[in-house]
């Protein structure tokens, strides 16, 4: 009943993955002055060191030197419980005079595919209601080209992770740049033939400078789309998604007090205000694990965006900064959770104002600056300033944001033949700043946000989890499930808002209803924000009381069970929804069945994931809000599903085991 684990006939499917063998056989391509090489060239000795990471990974790194100077590193991670590999390439330019102009910097791969290929792939966080959608296409000899937007973020336009099958096998993909990647894919003959690089790249080097590529991780298993895609969820609890403890990330319940005042964000937020949400939301029974405090904190004038570059406490409204929150927090086993956007200065900022050469402008002005992590005194002056914030003030997630797009400020003043440098020297010192935090406070977690989830490629996500994965649809429920059909997929730790936005005529539109049991059941996710307010109407607390419990038994059994959609999810408001999780090794797990506002149809025939070797069992099923329970067979909840009633605008939970 082993279904979640990788099997003898994953990792004969792993063989063709382009894993390190010997040192003539590393899978980096790039131009030099035009000319393309592979691999290590000619006349160059390669040097190779490998070492075991824990009881389950070997890291490879190959070196070699070209005779003008230039210093190649391919790394090489593999893993023994999964058969995943993943490659990443850099170059340094070791002699005193620049380089010649390297271009197509690439890892590439070439695994054997035999039959026709398909790609399923998606189009990210766009922004917009029509983001998390995706397609599938044939791969063929003219090839597939997948790259996002070109705004400067990883996940707008394409999203970096992807499906490639072919008659049972199938390779799961992902991408790791933070930036503007590139993705070409064809089929020759039996092979499909793959390179990832990034986009606009065309520099010389000057003495001294790394480039790097993007990595490139694949994954290989038998069997069906739907075991590929457990497989992947598997992989990336073990060895993606940040520990705690030395465990997984738990389940996280949010709370805050937001506009406060009547300011937008927490431009209104101050001690007292803050403290007194903490209290309250205690006193009646609601406790969070995590306090969020978002934009605004800092000196902004009312308008939380104009004090980016401030990373201070405002002296106004936080007379003693933030420590009286971060103590009680600390206190009562509470996260403080604090917002940050240090990759953007406003005009008249303390950053903007002091320290004007870190800064990229645009062209032409438009009160934004351009951080830029690509200066190494830079990166070191603003890890000491937010890492003294984290410090004092007690802060265990660091939030950053990112709500403008760097590529133009990338490219400003940049010659042809330095095309790229400022994207890549930027995202090497966000992925080390980031490292540096985290080294130097331990147990610290980070949230990644960028105008939502424009930046959650998986070199990201090996740091850091996508608390606010998107900005569109909080309340409107079909499109959530949408994005969570996706998300629960490729990332499965995330968070939803349990909002509703749906008018009492059933459509979508308003302003929002008070959270009711319905917004709950929409909001079924690892970490949840309950809107309740910190003084809402005691109904609200009672019910936030009885159904957190169940939502955390949920989000329990979401990080270590396979993921079954039962419904299509198209955002479509008049359809059912249905999803079922399943821990094989434990025999447990919940299904969950709603019926979208504008659902006509009140009776729906369920069909859920049964394994062959348990069609003959007993399901017991627990409905935990009413406590009612009943059996059925495998075979029946499996091929003849059963028929069942909701009224209008409500959803159901049920718990099962295996008897």
């Amino acid at each position: 009943m082993d279904i979640m684990r990788a099997k003898k006939e994953d990792f004969i499917r792993g063989a063709v993955l382009p894993r390190y063998s010997v040192t003539g056989n590393v899978p980096v391509g790039y131009r030099l002055d035009g000319e393309f090489t592979a691999g290590v060239p000619e006349g160059c000795d390669a040097f190779a060191e490998t070492k075991k990471i824990g009881s389950d990974v070997v890291f490879s790194v190959i070196r070699w030197r070209t005779g003008d100077g230039l210093e190649f590193r391919a790394e090489c991670t593999e893993y023994a419980d999964f058969p995943v590999t993943e490659w990443i390439a850099y170059i340094t330019n070791t002699s005193t005079v620049n380089s010649a102009v390297i271009s197509d910097f690439q890892i590439t791969a070439a695994p054997e595919m035999a039959g026709p290929v398909t790609l399923r792939h998606g189009n990210g966080d766009t922004c917009t209601p029509d983001g998390y959608s995706w397609r599938e296409d044939e791969v063929g000899e003219d090839g597939v080209c997948i790259h996002p937007c070109g705004d400067g973020t990883s996940c707008n336009g394409a999203f970096p992770y992807m499906r490639f099958g072919s008659e049972g096998m199938f390779l799961n993909v992902a991408v790791g740049w933070t930036g503007t990647w590139l993705m070409n894919a064809k089929k020759s003959g039996g092979r499909l033939e793959i390179s990832v690089s990034q986009k606009n790249f065309n520099t010389y080097l000057e003495p001294g400078e790394t480039v790097r590529t993007p990595s490139l991780l694949i994954q290989a298993a038998d069997g069906s789309a739907d075991r590929a895609a457990n497989l992947w969820r598997t992989f990336y609890v073990g060895h993606i998604l940040p520990k705690e403890n030395g465990s997984p990330l738990a389940p996280k319940l949010a709370l805050h007090r937001f506009m406060a005042g009547g300011l937008p964000e927490f431009c209104g937020a101050n001690e007292e205000n803050q403290l007194e949400g903490i209290k309250a939301y205690l006193e009646r029974g609601l406790k969070p694990d995590i306090w969020w405090i978002d934009a605004g904190w800092y000196p902004c004038g009312g308008n939380w965006y104009e004090g980016a570059g401030n990373w201070y406490p405002d002296p106004e409204r936080f007379p003693d900064g933030l420590r009286k929150i971060g103590e009680i927090c600390e206190q009562e086993n509470i996260d403080l959770l604090l917002w940050f956007e240090p990759e953007r200065a406003f005009r008249g900022s303390e950053i903007w104002r002091e320290h004007d050469e870190y800064l990229i402008h645009g062209a032409p002005e438009d009160g934004n600056a351009l951080f830029y992590l690509g200066d190494p005194e830079a990166l070191r002056w603003i890890t000491d300033r937010v890492d003294s914030i984290i410090k004092e003030y007690r802060v265990k997630f660091y939030r950053q944001d990112f709500n403008f797009s760097p590529a133009g400020y990338w490219q400003a003043g940049e010659a042809a033949n330095r095309r790229g440098i400022h994207e890549n020297l930027h995202i090497q010192g966000y992925y080390a700043f980031w490292d540096e935090l985290l080294r130097r406070n331990p147990g610290l977690h980070i949230d990644s946000c960028a105008g939502g989830g424009r930046r959650n490629d998986i070199e990201t996500m090996k740091r850091a989890v996508p608390l606010h994965y998107t900005d569109i649809g909080y309340g409107h429920h079909p499109i959530k499930q949408k994005q969570h059909r996706q998300m629960f997929e490729w990332i499965p730790y995330f968070r939803a808002h349990n909002m509703s936005w749906d008018e009492p005529d059933g459509t979508y539109g308003g302003t929002g209803r008070p959270v009711d049991e319905f917004a709950y059941q929409c909001a079924l996710a690892p970490a949840v924000t309950s809107m309740t307010e910190w003084n809402g109407p005691e109904n609200e607390f009672e019910l936030g009381r009885a159904f957190i419990p169940v939502w955390r038994r949920c989000a329990e059994i979401m990080l270590r069970a396979d993921y079954y959609p039962l419904t299509e999810t198209n955002a479509d408001a008049s359809s059912w929804y249905a999803m079922q999780f399943f821990d094989p090794e434990r025999g447990d797990g919940f299904a969950q069945i709603i019926r979208n506002v504008l659902c006509g149809e009140s009776r729906f025939v369920l069909k859920g994931y049964v394994p062959d070797e348990c069609l003959g069992r007993i399901y017991k099923f627990t409905e935990p809000l009413s406590g009612r329970t009943w059996t059925m067979s495998g075979s029946n909840f499996r091929n003849g599903g059963f028929e069942i009633s909701l009224p209008e605008r409500t959803g159901e939970i049920w718990f099962y085991c295996i008897l």
